[in-house]
């Protein structure tokens, strides 16, 4: 594994916060491999690029020689979770949670490296807990101390209901640390509650007690909400390259400098020119938008791929042309009636749409072409022999020509 790197500040340098900073120093200092904590969370679809924050901080801990401890939270996914929403998340069956870790575990594989990687389940030790192991960790935090958490305090205010299993999570999370001897925890800065949680009950187990290093939020294409898959403002690191460099290229200017360098990787020097230079003017947007979304689809689909899906979204937004790798498929029997194919039917049969009513909402919007030309009308027929060879578009860049 070689010499664990004991220089924190390549390891602190874009952290939101790190508490305290002063025992990571000197946990460092010791030369041995860390054990680095993060859970996860396995109930999601995507890794986003937001998540992929705090996973690239953890590959920092990885690459200096430290120990990563993924926590797959089965058990407490199997409970609900409220993690600063403002209500609890629904409970879900094992087999599912077990698909999602399993999906979500794979896209890991991208940023982390699997052999300096160790994976727990935590329903390894939560499950076997007894009523008074239970009551025992109960006994180790006040109420006030748990209602100083936003999202509980704001709830409580507004006189919501606070359920006394939503008090039990934080514990959960915190009794994680203690099982794998954690001497650091990773988090977003919706986590720093949790996290500090953690260091108060290891000192109450008679363990040191873990750093909590924190990562900054990022914002989702929105510009305003934290990216989120529920929301839809996300961008996920297995998309289409062609398709995430069109949604980054939808990013707010403001944001450019941030996406740069907790997506990117930019040393934070360059990020803070490029912010300085969109402030005064001598950086266009435009193109510090495109060297950003191609420096980050490049992270993950390879070298080439950054300059090959800016060129693709200059073919469809600059130049208005139809791409020349678009798939083909034949003519759906099931798209033909009475001798006439009816264009939303179409588009539900060629997977471009779900539905009859989403076909309808995207032709109102704007959002389909027949051959660059807008379809305004979601009443249109077509005959079948005028689809021949023609390219069907949905949104920037779904594309199909129907085989002649």
């Amino acid at each position: 594994m070689g010499h664990a790197n004991a220089d924190p500040h390549t390891l602190t340098a874009d952290a939101a916060e790190v508490i305290p900073l002063e025992e990571l120093e000197r946990k460092l200092a010791l030369g041995r491999p860390l054990r680095v904590k993060l859970g996860l969370d396995p109930t999601a679809e995507h890794v986003t690029l937001g998540w992929a924050v705090v996973l690239r901080k953890l590959r920092q801990f990885q690459d200096a020689g430290h120990t990563a401890v993924l926590i797959v939270g089965d058990f407490t996914a199997r409970v609900g979770d409220p993690s600063g929403k403002s209500e609890t998340r629904p409970r879900l069956e094992v087999a599912t949670i077990q698909a999602f870790a399993a999906r979500v575990l794979e896209q890991f594989s991208l940023i982390l490296d699997r052999e300096r990687l160790e994976v727990r389940y935590n329903s390894e030790w939560l499950e076997p807990l007894t009523m008074e192991d239970v009551l025992g960790l109960t006994s180790r935090y006040t109420v006030a101390r748990m209602l100083e958490r936003d999202d509980f305090a704001k709830r409580y205010a507004d006189g919501r209901p606070i359920s006394v299993m939503e008090f039990l999570y934080p514990l959960m999370q915190a009794y994680d640390s203690v099982a794998v001897r954690a001497d650091i925890e990773l988090g977003g800065t919706d986590q720093t509650f949790n996290l500090l949680v953690g260091r108060e009950i290891q000192r109450d187990y008679g363990q040191e007690p873990q750093v909590a290093l924190t990562m900054p939020l990022l914002e989702g294409l929105d510009g305003v909400q934290k990216m989120s898959q529920s929301l839809g403002n996300y961008v996920g690191i297995t998309e289409p390259p062609e398709e995430m460099f069109g949604k980054l290229m939808r990013i707010p200017d403001a944001l450019i400098p941030k996406y740069l360098e907790l997506c990117g990787g930019a040393p934070a020097e360059e990020a803070a020119a490029v912010r300085t230079g969109l402030e005064d003017g001598s950086v266009h947007p435009a193109r510090a938008k495109r060297d950003m979304a191609a420096r980050v689809v490049a992270l993950y689909h390879g070298p080439d791929a950054g300059s090959a899906a800016e060129a693709r979204f200059d073919t469809i937004h600059v130049d208005h042309e139809i791409p020349d790798d678009v798939p083909s498929r034949p003519l759906p029997a099931g798209a033909v009636r009475d001798g006439r194919v009816w264009i939303v039917r179409l588009l539900v049969e060629l997977d471009l749409a779900k539905s009859n009513s989403e076909g309808r909402r995207l032709i109102e919007g704007g959002g389909v072409r027949v051959d660059g030309a807008v379809v305004a009308d979601p009443t249109s027929e077509l005959d079948p022999g005028e689809l021949a060879g023609r390219v069907v578009q949905v949104g920037p860049h779904r594309f199909v020509r129907v085989e002649g």
